[in-house]
């Protein structure tokens, strides 16, 4: 798991009013404790790799990739910077953005919600040719997620690729103790989670799960589902 995101548009109310944005810091205030204690109980990541691979494989030599909720920038950012591409990673945990540009010195990484991302915005970083988010959509409100996606959406360029990771889980913001902290994750059943991708103008190229037994015993074992997708135009 890594930090939450939100889409364009719910910075402010359609008059121009204050900020309508759910509050994130306590999200990324957890994972600000958390820190390297994330790797360690996560320590086997073979879905998260294998995405990755695809990614290379599928991609031309130097890619721009956007690491969604890049926690540490393993492994996924030092992946693709190891085969070659361009990566952003970006996530709103001040404390895994610092290990990110410690452990991945050759990408750049950003503090940053996705609702800064907005094509034309005041942190617009550009098009990609992937997007990568592993296990970040989860820490949003249902509600938002298909607004996050639409954003993803609009930042790859057409035809770009995007690898997704949510634990299947038929919740809602449930809160849940997490490394000796306390976090909310959304989840969905596998067949409804490609609703929700295909409804965002994403076709589902491939899809794998993996059963995942996390190393520490306050974390229980989860469902992990990859998708790997490729943007409709």
């Amino acid at each position: 798991m890594s930090d939450g995101f939100l889409e364009t548009g719910y910075g402010s109310d359609e008059t121009g009013g204050e900020d309508v944005r759910p509050d994130r810091e306590g999200q990324a205030e957890a994972f600000d404790a958390i820190g390297d204690r994330y790797d360690e109980a996560f320590p086997f990541k073979e879905g998260q790799l294998a995405a990755g691979e695809w990614l290379i494989r599928s991609l031309p030599g130097g890619s721009r990739v956007l690491d969604l909720g890049c926690g540490t920038g393993l492994p996924t950012a030092r992946q693709l910077v190891d085969a070659g591409c361009e990566v952003v990673g970006v996530d709103l945990s001040r404390g895994m953005v610092e290990l990110a540009r410690k452990y991945v010195p050759d990408a750049t990484f950003h503090r940053l919600d996705i609702a800064d991302l907005a094509p034309g915005g005041p942190h617009d970083l550009g098009r990609f040719d992937a997007v990568a988010a592993f296990f970040s959509l989860l820490m949003l409100p249902r509600a938002e997620i298909p607004l996050a996606l639409h954003t993803i959406h609009d930042l790859l360029v057409p035809g770009g690729l995007f690898a997704l990771a949510m634990v299947e889980a038929d919740v809602d913001y449930f809160t849940m103790p997490f490394l000796g902290n306390t976090i909310r994750v959304s989840g969905y059943l596998r067949e409804d989670l490609r609703k929700v991708i295909e409804a965002a103008d994403f076709g589902v190229v491939e899809e794998t799960s993996y059963t995942y037994a996390p190393a520490v015993s306050d974390v229980p074992p989860e469902e992990q589902l990859f998708l790997r997708c490729r943007r409709r135009d």
